[in-house]
């Protein structure tokens, strides 16, 4: 009889991509800026999780609306809950395939355009375990642009986490939906906790880095999350963001509101001997 993953594997959910600007080397810090209590967790710019699925080891019984406007990293979220097996078995093949000629088999799944729910789940697995710094990126088409990594033996397929991921996730309490982040201002109430995460504005023209979607996230739409802010506040939403130590976003909140500098380690530099501590901001309302 074939048992089930689940029973197979009992390992603690963790992010299941390397997204831009993850927070996972930063959750020990994060902590700490954490309200105590709350009832509701929100988190539209959803990228990798980190923080979520910290929260969800702590509390698997957490209620949580997560959300984020990249469609194909929603479909990820959503395929892992409810077809985890099937998503396996095809970045398995993925595995195999690659390891016989790994330049050749890395282009042309990048030039692929399957229809399949599945198989582009795990076209976008397998590109973040193999591309260069496992960067999601897109051209204005909405195409995957990045070139192949130097990697010896890479991770492609992490059983354990995704059945340790797909089970968190198909708790009732957790939707999962791709909308705009500014859909929440209908959902979130008072003493609910909303994490905003978004692409952060560049510290310089070399650090510019918004290309999540083939929408890039511009100054006018940190505006629009800065007007979010203040319309959770009124609502007594907790409310914490997360963005670059810059002028421009400073400006946009009142001294009511707490700006804590700290130190971050930026993984997105193509040179390693560049990704050395920064400056980030943590804005919050209580």
């Amino acid at each position: 009889m074939k048992q089930q993953y689940s029973q197979l594997f009992a390992t603690s959910p963790k992010p299941f991509v390397k997204w831009a600007g993850g927070k996972r080397q930063l959750i020990t810090l994060l902590e700490g800026h954490l309200p105590k209590k709350f009832n509701t967790y929100f988190e539209p710019f959803l990228g990798g999780g980190a923080l979520l699925f910290h929260l969800l080891n702590q509390s698997p019984n957490l209620k949580c609306s997560i959300s984020d406007l990249n469609s194909d990293l929603i479909l990820a979220y959503i395929t892992i809950r409810d077809k985890v097996e099937q998503l396996i078995e095809s970045l398995e093949k993925h595995s195999g395939k690659y390891s016989a000629d790994q330049r050749e088999y890395y282009y042309s799944v990048r030039e692929s355009a399957p229809k399949n729910q599945i198989e582009k789940v795990s076209r976008l697995l397998f590109l973040n375990k193999t591309c260069f710094n496992g960067l999601y990126r897109v051209n204005s088409k909405g195409q995957f642009n990045v070139p192949l990594g130097r990697y010896t033996n890479p991770s492609i397929v992490n059983k354990e986490n995704l059945i340790s991921v797909s089970k968190i996730l198909q708790s009732k309490n957790i939707a999962i939906r791709c909308q705009d982040f500014a859909a929440i201002l209908d959902e979130a109430k008072k003493d609910d906790f909303v994490y905003f995460d978004p692409p952060y504005q560049p510290v310089s023209k070399t650090a510019n880095f918004t290309s999540y979607t083939k929408c890039e996230f511009t100054y006018k739409d940190l505006e629009r999350l800065a007007d979010l802010c203040q319309k959770l506040d009124k609502k007594d939403c907790k409310v914490l963001l997360s963005n670059s130590n810059t002028k421009e976003v400073k400006k946009l909140f009142s001294s009511k509101w707490k700006v804590v500098e700290i130190l971050a380690n930026r993984a997105i530099n193509s040179n390693s001997k560049k990704r050395t501590g920064h400056s980030e901001l943590l804005i919050k309302n209580y």
